[in-house]
Parts: structure tokens; sequence; C-alpha cells
């Protein structure tokens, strides 16, 4: 948002330079990105002074020029070559010297330089209006009034003065600072100085010759309408100062009527919209929504079919704007007009939001409407815009102001408490100090006592409606810089054990990088085409496509986008992997749960002539899903068959009743709906419980042991259907004190073997951290071992 700095003053009588307050309007909360020192005519007409014709006569060498002698208060005439045919002896005329650079209204700039024009020495020019940017005229060199002073800065004759704009970051909140008025409202607030109002004291209504009536239908989304009606009009080119003070925040004049209404929404923050009185059908305005689809063209020259959401101002016959957003076509202020409608209102923010967004306007009525503008302004912004419009383009009130307010809005009641105020913003600030800026910035004080103030908050500031939000706008104004850093801090240290989630997902990001994975991150909109359970899925009210309107409800098709997009350019072997939220809603609620897919397809290794490319497989993603398992230190997980759709083939990780992961083979369902031929394996870890189950994980340390380990083995046929897990019980219940491993070395399954019967092989590593166990405590304890082998799992051991 662009803010002139004599713009500024009108409203504040301050000394602050610019760049002062630059840095008070960043210290108190409306940012200044850039400041600019901006001209009304470009260049400022430096280097131009004004001079007197003492000579004029033919040129010898061409019948167009003259050879003038010409004073410009340097006590030596300068030779001046002309092709004006104006130019005369006694003349008071605009004179670019050597070296000056001067702006054409149109064209580059160029540098004058001392020259030979047909064998004449040329010391500087005689400048015509276009010549230098003061307008378009080209008929003839610029002829100054006869008391000119002889050597006078150009710029200073015509009173140019240069302004400053500042260029402020607006945040969202602050839809009462999206204005001259409301900066300035701050600013005196900071400064403790007065606010100068537009004085709309004279407004008066001189016949009633134009009166159109105006109906609201829809009250919810026009809260407040008023208009007014002038007559006798003359639309025509605005004045200089007011083209200079759009120009100077980077409204491109249009004509005088609507360069007010654009001059006043950026001085008071309230838009306006002016109509051609006589294209307004059957004399009547009327609020509403009108059917589903009807056509309208906007100002753009644009057809646009409206939705029956949309607020439009309408005529007897059809609609003429769309509220608080765009003119149409047919209804605007022309050339030829000679009577307006003119319309100050109060839209509802949401009502105006969505007919932006859903029409792809933005303009700078919209942008204001849409985060809140000031109810109580309308009629006030109403008569300045009229007064100006009479004073530069002529014309008479020619109605009453019509006023239609069914519920006025109320200001918000707050109250505060001097103790909050204190510990929030962590510093004593003065009761009186307190009550001047509360003052400063609009804000009513109803009741105050010892312990704090009632207050009454008026309705522009829309994002201030708490006690918290009434402490900001007192630390904004104090400042920021002001608070002073504690020589002391205060802190109370949680020794309980929670991982920090960015650490941990960049230490298992780091984990299948390393592993040759690559990440991908997609977009959380999706087609509700691939979602298996429509019904759960969270619905985009306005989806910008069809292929974009639900959240996604898991990872898997992000991913297989991706490998579609890769196989279609012949990138077939893939590894990635993505961490993302996914949506749903359950019980009228929505939830989103953050999960981590990861995708395998094509070969495991790129193509060489040293080695065979081997496919991925099943087995492949379960290294990759028991990798993370361990790196994660996750124990204690069982594993089922995986019930997941989404897999053909899979299994599922639970930790008590809930899946950890689910991983297995893609089913071809869903890789039809991408057109994916080649199998595809694929995890979808729960990030969200997994970051719960290392919560509760605990790091012990313990010393290196001073006594050796001792490994024996053990051979025995067991029924097929015994688990090496259930021999590792086994074996820990025997003495979890002395056995620190259990492994499986050999595993054997033939024709050789009684049936039903296979044969496992065991190492085991047996060692005490107090002493050396000797021959007869290692055979003590692998004879328990045999023992209980036989009775618990029907083991016969091997000789």
């Amino acid at each position: 948002m662009k803010i002139s700095y004599k713009w500024l003053k009108q409203f504040i009588n301050t000394n602050k330079t610019p760049e002062e307050l630059s840095l008070i309007l960043t210290n108190i909360g409306l940012e200044v990105e850039s400041l600019e020192e901006v001209q009304s005519v470009p260049g400022g007409l430096n280097g131009l002074v004004i001079g007197y014709v003492k000579e004029c006569a033919q040129h010898p060498n061409a019948d167009r020029l003259k050879v003038t002698k010409v004073d410009v208060g340097l006590g030596e005439d300068l030779q001046i070559v002309c092709g004006a045919n104006n130019v005369a002896a006694g003349q008071k005329v605009v004179v670019a010297t050597v070296n000056t650079t001067i702006y054409p209204t149109t064209g580059e700039p160029f540098k004058i330089s001392k020259s030979k024009i047909r064998g004449e020495v040329s010391e500087g020019m005689i400048c015509a209006e276009d010549e230098i940017g003061l307008g378009h005229d080209h008929a003839g060199i610029i002829e100054l009034e006869a008391d000119a002073e002889i050597g006078l800065a150009v710029s200073s004759y015509y009173k140019l003065e240069d302004d400053f704009v500042f260029e402020i970051g607006l945040t969202p909140n602050r839809a009462d600072a999206a204005s001259h008025l409301g900066v300035a409202r701050d600013l005196a607030a900071y400064l403790n100085l007065e606010i100068t109002m537009p004085d709309i004291s004279s407004f008066k209504v001189e016949n009633q010759e134009l009166v159109i009536p105006v109906e609201i239908q829809d009250q919810d989304a026009c809260r407040r309408y008023s208009s007014v009606c002038i007559s006798g009009i003359t639309v025509k080119e605005s004045p200089d100062w007011l083209k200079d003070k759009l120009n100077a925040i980077g409204i491109r004049p249009i004509n005088n009527v609507v360069d007010v209404t654009n001059f006043v929404l950026h001085e008071l923050g309230q838009p306006l919209h002016a109509f051609d009185a006589d294209a307004i059908a059957g004399q009547k305005v009327i609020v509403k929504k009108c059917a589903e689809g009807t056509i309208f063209t906007t100002l753009d020259d644009v057809e646009r079919k409206l939705s029956s959401d949309d607020l439009m101002i309408c005529n007897a016959n059809e609609p003429m704007c769309i509220a608080g957003v765009f003119g149409g076509k047919s209804s605007g202020v022309k050339d030829t007009s000679t009577k307006i409608f003119l319309e100050s209102a109060w839209f509802d923010a949401v009502s105006v939001r969505k007919t932006s967004k859903r029409h792809g306007l933005k303009t700078d009525a919209s942008f204001r409407f849409e985060r809140g503008t000031d109810p109580e302004m309308t009629v006030i912004a109403l008569k300045r815009a009229a007064l100006l419009i009479q004073e530069i383009a002529g014309g008479y009130i020619s109605s009453s102001i019509s006023d239609i307010y069914p519920l006025p809005a109320k200001p918000f009641e707050v109250e505060i408490s001097f103790n909050n105020v204190s510990r929030l913003i962590g510093k004593e600030i003065s009761k009186e100090e307190i009550h001047a800026t509360l003052i400063g910035l609009g804000i009513k004080i109803v009741a105050q006592d010892q312990s704090g103030m009632k207050l009454e908050v008026p309705a522009f500031k829309v994002d201030v409606t708490r006690e918290v939000d009434i402490i900001e706008e007192i630390l904004r104004i104090h400042g920021y810089n002001n608070i002073e850093i504690p020589s002391q801090i205060r802190a109370s240290l949680n020794p309980s054990q929670k991982p920090d989630k960015e650490v941990l997902q960049n230490q298992c990001a780091d984990l299948l990088t390393s592993n040759g994975f690559f990440e991908i991150l997609s977009n959380s909109l999706t087609k509700l085409a691939y979602s298996a359970q429509p019904d759960l899925a969270v619905k985009i009210l306005n989806p910008l496509s069809s292929d974009l309107d639900v959240m996604r409800q898991n990872l898997l098709f992000s991913g297989l986008e991706a490998i579609s997009y890769n196989q279609n350019r012949r990138n077939s072997d893939l590894k990635l992997y993505e961490f993302g939220k996914v949506y749903s809603l359950e019980n009228e609620t929505y939830k989103e749960n953050q999960r981590l897919s990861v995708f395998l397809t094509g070969t495991m290794h790129a193509e060489h002539w040293a080695s065979k490319s081997n496919l991925a497989g099943f087995y492949n993603i379960k290294s990759i899903v028991d990798l993370i398992v361990n790196r994660l230190n996750i124990k204690g997980l069982s594993s089922f068959e995986a019930s997941n759709p989404d897999f053909s083939s899979g299994i599922s990780y639970r930790k008590g009743e809930k899946v950890l992961v689910d991983f297995g083979t893609v089913s071809k369902k869903a890789l039809k709906k991408l057109d994916i031929n080649a199998e595809v394996f694929y995890a979808d870890f729960d990030w969200d419980f997994i970051v719960k189950s290392v919560r509760n994980n605990k790091i012990t340390f313990t010393e290196v042991s001073k006594f050796p380990a001792v490994r024996r083995d053990l051979s025995m046929l067991l029924n097929k259907d015994i688990t090496f897990e259930h021999l590792k019980q086994i074996a820990l219940k025997t003495d979890k004190s002395l056995l620190k491993e259990v492994n499986v070395f050999d595993v054997y399954l033939g024709d050789k073997l009684p049936e039903g019967k296979k044969s496992y092989a065991l190492s085991f590593v047996i060692q005490d951290d107090e002493k050396t166990l000797t021959d007869k405590q290692i055979e003590a304890f692998m004879q328990k071992l045999i023992i209980n082998f036989e009775k618990q799992a029907g083991a016969e051991i091997r000789k």
C-alpha cells in the first residue's frame, strides 16, 4: 500500500521528515518497506530556467529555423537555434541549458548538448510543453508572463513540490490503516497530535430534480447503503493537483469524476462508485443477488457468469455493478455523462471476499471491503466526494442523501486490567499514556478506576475485540523497541524427553536419501475420483477445478502421480518418499494426520555390465520399512496381513492395537487410475503415531563389560509352525541376565526331514557382567535351554 507524505500532512501537522516518519511507522506496526521520492513532473524540471529572447533572426542556412540570443541570467547571452514558429524577440521562455536532461511527455529522456545546427552554434534549447513533460502541446514554445524573473528555476515558477511515498506492508489485520486517514490516526496517537478531517460543512442539497430510490433485498450482504445524485456535471480531465496526488501513489487518472472516487477511497478508506444516472433503467437502484448463470459484462469488457451468491447493484431491469468489487461496462461514467448517482456502502466482508475470488477480480475496493471498512464513514465520504465533484466538474446536489442503515453497527465493549497490561507487555506503562493512546486511536473510554478501564472500540477496528487486542494496540503505539530486555530470565525447565519433530523427520529423511531415495512434495488438494471413501473426504467449497476438489485422504495417489509423470518420460526406476498431511471428515469433525510414504518401482540399481539389474520386490520395501523402524528404535511390534484396500498384498506392523505402518504391493485398481503398468511397492507410515512411540523411548547407558562373552550353538528339529520369535522368548525366559543375543543362522526344509518338520540352527551369546563364566556354568545354562526347548517347543536336539 502506498501512502503520500504530503497527503499525510493534510491530516496531521508535523515537521517530521519522511525518513523519521518511516522509522516511526515501522516501530508502531506499519512496516515501511521502501521510501521513494516522486515528482509530479518527470525530472522535476531540474536544469530548466527562465530566459529572455533579446534577438531573433532568420537562420542563414535554413528557412524553418531561427537564431536567437537569450539572456538566462548568467551575464552572457546564449545563442540558441530554435525551430518553433512562435519564437520572437521580447518573449520570456523556458530554456534547457547545456547538460540538462529533459523528460518529454512521450519518448525517452535526453541530454542537451552544445552543437552546430546547419552551421550555427546552439547552446541550449527553448522548450515546448510536451518537450519537458508539462503537457501534450507541441504547437510552439511556452510563452511565459512578462513579469517572469530571468534566470529563475522553472520548477520554482510552476511551484512544483516533490513528494515522498511510503510503501507499507499492510498486514491483513490492519484494515483500519488502509488509507491516509488510518495511517495518520496511528501517527497522531504516537506523536500526540490532533487529526484534521476534510471540511464537509459546505455540503448542501440544492434541488430535488434527480431522486433515485434504493431498495436493499439482501440486508445480510449489504449492511448500509448511502447515495446521492448530482446533475449538471462536465466530465473532463482532472486538475493537476488531483492527478499529482493519484500519480504519486500509482493510480492512473481517468476523468474528474472517477478520479474523485479513487481519491476519497485512498484518503478515507471508503470505496465509492459513480453510475451514469441516465443508464439507470427505471430510475431505481436495487441491491440484490441475481439468478445463477446471469451474464454480466464488466468494465474490462469481459463477459462473466454470475453466481447466485454474488451481490449485485441493479437497476429495474438488469445488474449494473458487482457490489464492492467491479463496475459494469454500460453503467459507468462516460465523457458524455451529465448526471451521476454516487454510491457509498458497507458490504459484508465475507460476501465480497468470495465474489472477488470467484471471478478472479482484485480491486482497491474489494481489498478494503473484504478486510472490513468503517460503517460510520459512508455518509462522510459521500459528502466529501460530492463537494470535490462540484468543485472540479460543476453541477448541483440534486437529491437528499439516501442512507439505508437497518441495523447500525455497535462498538465492541471491552474491559482491560492495568495489571494485565503490565504483565503481557512486560513493562509498567503509565495510566496517563494508556489513556492518551486509546483516545488517539479513536477508542472511547466509558469508565475508569484504579484497576482498569471499560472501553468501546469503534467498528472500523475490526480486529480489536478482546483485552489482548487492546493491549497490543497500546504496545504498538508505545513502540516494540521501547520494551527493555530484562537482565534476568525466569524459566521453568521441563525434564521430560520429547523428541523434536523436525529433528526426527530430518533423521528419517537423511536415512532414506542416503539409501538412494528422492523426496517429493505434492499438493494437498486432489480429485475426488481417487477416494475410496468419498463420504469421509474433506470437500473444497470453491474448488479451482474438478481435479482439485478435495483434500487428500492418503499420500498414495500423490506418489503415483509423480511415478506416472516420470514413467511417461522414460524414467521408470524410482525410489521416492514424502512427508505430508492427510485429511478426513469423521463424525462431522475434521481431522488431519501426518504421514510418511515410501515408493519403489522399476529396478533397484542402474544397469551395469558387471552386475544384473534386479526388479524391486516386496522384500525390498520390507527392508526399507525395517531400516526405518530400527533407526527410530521402535520396539514391541507385531505383524499382521494388511487389510488396506490399496494393497493387493501386504503386511501391517502394529504396536498394541494401532497400525504403525502398512506396506506391500499397490493394487492394480489403484495403478489403473494413473495408467501405470509396472509394479509399485508402497509403505504408508503413521508419522504422528511414530512420534508418539519414539517419545516413550528411554535412553540408557551401560558400561562396557570387562568380562568375555561366550557363543554356543544348537541345532534342533521342530514342527513347521514353530517360529523363531517363539524360540527367542523361551531362551530369554531361561536366564535373561546371562543371555545377551539369540540369532538364527541356518534353516533347512527338505525331503530328508520328516513330514511337517524343519531344522533350525541357533546361536546364543552368553555373558556375566560381574565375573568370567566357567565351563560348568555355561554347560548348566545350555542344559536348561535344551530342556525348555524340548518341553515348550517340542524340539528334538540334533547332536
